[in-house]
């Protein structure tokens, strides 16, 4: 019986001492990031989640955020109780920042300002010394409201030919015509021009009949940012 009691008081401190390990070398904190894309419109600032949990100070560690599709593929850089700002790609200089004051909590969240398309990837948040990793994907959008003109008008008949223009968008939009009952018209192609700004201008003709109703609308949607513009024009008979 004495033997028993002794075996499990052997084993209740075994238990206690690898508890301990654990928790004072904070084996037992994971990195965690986002598990859904963090969406975020163009000339915006964001914040790109990633913190240990349970809370660990990471103050004084080396501390990365990288992108492996860039070349050098550092967007931030902490070591030292510093920036390293020449290791940093040029397109981040003065754009990204921790939150200094939170790292003793364990909070590695990286702020990007001033949101471009091309910041739209895959995000590394990584502790090197402790070999942990989060990746965070980011979606950049741009969304503008598009306008509706009469671009020709068939004396001879009852049709109108409607042209829709939007610009300023990203990623590619996709328009759609409707009638005033809410039925899909059928357009011609879409004409989509890229700027060197990376936003896309929309452009679509549709040719519709004044017999079948007066008012018409235009929707310009991009589903991946799940984001919708819309405008009407009424057309007098």
């Amino acid at each position: 019986m004495d033997r028993l009691c002794i075996r499990s008081s052997l084993r209740t401190i075994s238990v206690l001492v690898v508890h301990l390990l654990i928790h004072f070398c904070g084996g037992h904190s994971r990195l965690i990031g986002s598990p859904q894309p963090v969406v975020a419109k163009v000339g915006d600032d964001v914040i790109l989640p990633c913190h240990l949990e349970p809370a660990v100070d990471v103050a004084i560690r080396m501390l990365e955020w990288t992108r492996s599709d860039l070349n050098p593929r550092y967007v931030y850089i902490w070591y030292a109780g510093q920036d390293y700002v020449n290791m940093k790609n040029p397109s981040y200089k003065g754009r990204t920042s921790l939150f200094t004051d939170e790292l003793k909590r364990g909070n590695i969240s990286l702020k990007l300002s001033n949101v471009t398309p091309a910041d739209e990837g895959k995000y590394r948040c990584y502790i090197p010394d402790r070999n942990e990793e989060s990746v965070i994907e980011l979606v950049v959008g741009a969304v503008s409201s598009p306008g509706i003109s009469v671009a020709g008008l068939n004396a001879s008949s009852s049709e109108v030919v409607l042209q829709c223009e939007s610009e300023g968008w990203y990623p590619e939009p996709e328009v759609v015509w409707l009638d005033s009952e809410g039925n899909v018209l059928s357009a011609g192609p879409t004409e989509t021009v890229r700027g060197p700004d990376d936003l896309y201008t929309v452009s679509s003709r549709v040719t519709v009949d004044k017999r079948h109703g007066h008012r018409f609308s235009c929707t310009v949607q991009q589903n991946i940012t799940n984001q919708t513009r819309e405008t009407h024009i009424h057309v007098p008979g």
